[in-house]
């Protein structure tokens, strides 16, 4: 299992999502910094990264894009 760089996670919020997200869909992954991101909230040096294996990069990105359109979303424009 080759892991690679998916994306990181800004806050402990964010993280859930993602998380949440990739346990839905079947998709393994491995968190570095997940606890430390929490202690020090805020501080860019301090980011969750999210990593998934080489061969889920594709379908992963696609369902995150997806979640990341739809949290920009405003009620409005629904």
């Amino acid at each position: 299992m080759r892991m690679i760089h998916l994306t990181d996670a800004q806050n402990v919020g964010e993280l859930a999502m993602i998380k949440s997200l990739l346990d839905g869909n079947g998709i393994a992954y491995v968190v570095h910094g997940e606890h430390v991101s929490s202690l020090y909230p805020g501080v860019p040096f301090f980011v969750s990264r999210v990593m998934v294996d080489a061969s889920d990069q594709a379908r992963a990105e696609v369902l995150l894009s997806r979640l990341r359109l739809s949290i920009r979303e405003t009620p409005a424009e629904r």
